[in-house]
This record gives C-alpha cells, structure tokens and sequence, in this order.
C-alpha cells in the first residue's frame, strides 16, 4: 500500500509543469515562494516554528470561530492550542511531562515520567506515526516531501480549479495564506516563536494525573484516526474483498459487505472472530477509545477511558463468563490489550435508534416484517468496521448479529428460533448496575425460543440506563415494544395507543422520536396492507434514518432471512443499497 501510495504521488508530480501552465509563471512563482514557510515547517525543514490558524465557518453575520496554534520547539517539546466559543484545549509537551489542559473546564491532566508506547505525540518523527496507509493525507505528505512548495500550490491550484467560488490570497512577508468564500474563511500566519507562548495555567484549576502512555497514545491515535475517518484511502473505501478462513471462522465477502461465520466454545469463537478481523478491530477501537475519547473528553472535562472503567467495574460482575472468555480470547487474537477490548465493549450502551415490527393486517400476506434502524456516530468511522456475524455457539441458539469488528455483544440480532431484537437508546446514562444491555440482547438470542421467554428475561435481569426496544417472533407472529430502565419496564403490545407514540396501529409496534415517529407512523399507515419486504425497507429511508445512520436491518424471521444496509464514508446507511443474508442457509451449511 506504502508503493500504491507513492506511486499516486509520483503521478500527483508529474502534472506539475501542466498545472502550473493554468496560470501565469509570474503568480506560480509567487505562491511557491509564499508558501516555502509553511512547507518549511510540515515537512521537517525546520526544527523550531510557530504556526496561528483562524477558521470562520459561514456567513459573516452567523459565523462560527475556531484559532488554533502550534509551537515547536524541538523534538520533544510542542505546545497546541485550539479554542471556540463552545470549547478549548490546550496540549503541552517536554521530554518529561504530558499536560492536556481544558480551560472551559479549569482542569488538567497530566502525565510525566519515561514512555514506554511507540505511540507518543514527541515532534520527532511524528509524521510517519500520524499518516498511515489508511489516509489519503499520507499521499500529500509524500508529495509535500518529494516537491516542496511546488507540490503546496499543485495541490492548491488543484483544489482551486475545483472549487472556483474560493479565494486564495498569499503573502512572503510576513507569511500568510488565506482561502476565503461565501462558506468561510481559512488563514494561516506563520509567526516569532517568541511570540507564541501559551501562557500560564491558574494554580486553582483542578490537576489529575493520568498514565502518560495512556495520555499520549490516546491523543496521538485519536488524530491519526481522525485523519483516517475524514480522509480515508482506498484501503477502507475501496478495501480488498479477500475471503479468508481460520480454525472454527470464516471471513466472506456478499457484494461490498462483510459476512463472518463463527463456530465453537467461547474462545474458539473468540480466536477466530480476532484473526479474521484484526485490523478492523482495531480500527473500530481506535475509534472508540481514541477519537471518541478525545472530544468527549474535550467536551465534557472527564477523561473518557476512566469514565469507561468506572461503568465497566458496575457491569463486569454481570457479565456471563463465557462472554468474558470470548473476549479475552479475541483481543489475544489482535493482539489488543484485554482492557481495551472491555472498555470498547461498554459504548454500545450508548446507541440511538428508531424500530418497527409489522405482520397480520399490516404485511402482504401476513408476513412478519422486522425493521431496525440504527442511528449513531457515522462521523467516527465505525461503519469502516462493520460486518455482520453468523455465531453458532456450542450448546446455544445460534444468531445473526449486524455489528461491527471487536464488538461481541448485540444491538441487531435475530436467532435460529425466529426471534429477532432491535434497541433504541433513551437516557439514565451513568445507572450501570445491571447487565449491559447489548449482553443482555445477546444472552437473549442465545438462550430464548420464544417471545415470552423474551418478555420473562428482560422483566427479570437488572437493567441499565433507559432503552427501548422492539422484539419479535416469528412463530405467531408476534411483536411487542419495550421501555425500559433499572426501576420499570413497560410492554407495549401491537396495536395498543400510547401517549408517547400515538393511537395504535393494528398488528404494528412502531417506536421511535419527534418527527421520525411521525414520517415513520405515516408511512405505515398509507402503505398499510400492502406493506412488503422492498416497502419494509423503504420506511427506514430518510427522514426517519437520521444523518448519523450507521446501519439498517429488515429481519423476516419466518424466512429466517435479514436485509442489512450500512453507511460507507460518504452517505448514510439509508442512501445505500441493501445486501441480503439467508441466514437459514447459513445454518444449515454450518451444521445447524
């Protein structure tokens, strides 16, 4: 990939002399000139620097601000800083000491001592840990190093001739860069180091220590994931449909998704599921840990991971060991740290989502119709990880799963017995003294044949936060809507009115928020009757899939089959074509 990489930019050099004849040699030769400074300082000209960046997005009169800096100062010392009306955050960095200090919060975190990770934010070399083969930013790296400011205006001209609304002004003296149209501004100073100190941090402000490995390599990882998420390469875009197989699972490629078969005890299930998907799992992580860290920790002054730990500490002692070894067993696989893949294993619990259940008078002929249509987090990347899991555990139902690499748990499932579940995300964050809830989805594909055992589960496990749910079965059929918390669970029955989702509609559980449950609820009813499995998929089009939609599933439990749709980098999962899974297929070919 490193070879693919270079290659595209030995291309990107070869349209030098043809680009630059778009315009006169005069201007060409300006901008090179102008923008020498900044290339100077990317590409490890020069060892000390001072950049300032002021972003305004939109109109003038509704504009939104960010300014940001950097100062290097040699190669283990820098200091960022990026400040907006809504946030602040402000890295420090020596040879001994780690500081990322959040003003809107008066807090600080710390690290200090020796570092023992390669993943560390020093200037030395940070370039080649940050840009990956994953990114297509690494291609403008390698063309900024190759061409110098000569491949700085040919990727500026480039962009320009794209984007015509856009201008461009450029000074040497002192050196400044600034695009400007309707949409925004972009300036970029080069200034004195002398004149860029960050200023004293108040003695009041709240310090916490933290793990400097653990401060840094979640700040560094966060960045290059970051940059993998907003500008990936074709390796996640367009990445190699390879099928594979290992000892009890096997990897396959359906159109443009990804298929895992797992099979055996636990840590066979385990080993197979990390071996398969080592670096989708990672990656998924990553964005988990990492990026999401970050601006959570950002936004809300409480370092992520420790939030992570204090929930995990509440849920593990419910958490069934078998699912426990499973994990262990997959992040051996990776080669991940055990911690992480628990921690990854708790955000799940934050998911948002609409869902419905349609059969009897509803559906074409009766047929059940089981639509799930998460809404969460596309701007993360999670849906560069996504697969969808067929697990045949030794002794236990076996279950489709639509999830996502390092993920063991279930938010989409349905099992051999035609049950399928689907969860919405409600509020109560922080009331973790209950079995998670994507375990508890998962146990219940595992361990019940019916709907009422369904029904029974949930009534009597400790429960978290505030999630509603639709379950169905398709012996019947039968659906029912769920709300639940860690004091109350309410069962709201096909057809039945209720004051948070409107009068009932016959054969139909229909939940979801605001607007959505209106387009959702109004769809239904003009398409009631004459609803099938292509009119199933079309209610979870836009506006009820939200923006954020990472992934849909149709469930038709009696067929045993599932529809399943996911986002890529550029559209949501509702925009994008379903690929169908026969799962009863499956399970025969898996012994089943």
């Amino acid at each position: 990939m490193i070879r693919r990489t270079a290659f595209a930019a030995a291309l990107m050099l070869l349209a030098l002399p043809w680009c630059a004849a778009a315009q006169t040699a005069a201007a060409t030769a300006q901008l090179t000139e102008n923008l020498k400074p900044f290339v100077d300082c990317l590409t490890g000209r020069e060892a000390e620097f001072a950049l300032d960046a002021e972003v305004r997005i939109g109109p003038a009169d509704k504009s939104q601000k960010v300014h940001a800096r950097i100062v290097r100062r040699d190669d283990q010392s820098f200091s960022l800083s990026i400040e907006h009306t809504d946030y602040a955050v402000r890295i420090e960095r020596d040879a001994n000491t780690t500081r990322l200090i959040l003003p809107k919060h008066e807090r600080v975190y710390i690290g200090r001592g020796p570092l023992s990770t390669p993943h560390t934010l020093a200037p030395a070399g940070l370039a080649t840990r940050l840009f990956t083969d994953a990114t297509q930013a690494t291609t403008y790296l390698m063309l900024l190093n190759t061409a110098g400011e000569q491949g700085a205006a040919l990727l500026l001209n480039q962009q320009l001739a794209k984007h015509p609304d856009v201008k461009l002004t450029s000074a040497k003296q002192p050196a400044m860069v600034r695009l400007n149209s309707d949409k925004g501004t972009i300036t970029l100073r080069r200034i004195p180091v002398s004149e860029a100190s960050p200023g004293e941090t108040p003695s009041s402000w709240k310090t916490e220590s933290i793990d400097r490995d653990e401060l840094e390599m979640v700040l560094m990882c966060g960045v290059r994931r970051l940059l993998e998420v907003t500008a990936p390469s074709a390796k996640l875009t367009h990445p190699a449909r390879e099928p594979r197989q290992v000892e009890h699972g096997e990897l396959r490629w359906v159109q443009d998704q990804r298929l895992v078969l797992l099979s055996g005890t636990p840590q066979q299930i385990g080993r197979a599921h990390g071996l398969l998907l080592r670096e989708q799992a990672n990656a998924c992580m990553e964005s988990v840990l990492y990026l999401f860290g970050t601006v959570n920790t950002i936004r809300t002054g409480r370092w992520f991971n420790n939030d992570l730990r204090d929930a995990y500490a509440r849920l593990e002692k419910f958490i069934p060991d078998d699912h426990k070894a499973e994990l262990d067993a997959m992040a051996d696989a990776i080669g991940m740290d055990r911690e992480m893949a628990q921690l990854g294993g708790v955000f799940p619990e934050l998911f948002h989502c609409s869902g419905f259940a349609l059969y009897g008078s509803a559906t074409v002929g009766g047929k059940l119709y089981h639509g799930r249509v998460l809404d969460y987090m596309t701007m993360i990347g999670l849906q560069q990880s996504a697969a969808t899991f067929v697990v045949a555990p030794k002794g236990k139902n076996a279950f489709v799963n639509v999830g996502y690499a390092g993920f063991i748990g279930c938010v989409t499932g349905m099992n051999q017995k035609q049950v399928s579940l689907g969860e919405m995300g409600g509020g109560g964050q922080g009331k973790w003294d209950g079995v998670p809830m994507s375990t508890l989805m998962r146990r219940a594909l595992e361990e019940c044949d019916t709907l009422a055992e369904v029904r029974e589960l949930w009534a009597n496990s400790p429960r978290t936060c505030e999630y509603y749910y639709v379950f169905a079965d398709g012996k019947g059929p039968s659906a029912v809507g769920v709300a639940a918390t860690p004091e109350h669970i309410e069962f709201i029955e096909a057809g039945q009115t209720h004051e948070r989702l409107g009068d009932g509609i016959d054969d139909a559980v229909v939940l979801s928020a605001g607007n959505r449950l209106s387009c959702l609820r109004g769809r239904v009813i003009d398409q009631y009757g004459k609803i099938d499995a292509e009119a199933a998929m079309e209610l979870m089009s836009r506006p009820v899939a939200m923006k954020s939609n990472l992934h849909n599933a149709l469930f038709v439990p009696q067929d045993l089959k599932v529809y399943v749709t996911h986002a890529d980098h550029e559209r949501c999962a509702a925009e994008r074509p379903y690929v169908m899974f026969d799962f009863g297929s499956l399970l025969q070919e898996m012994g089943r």
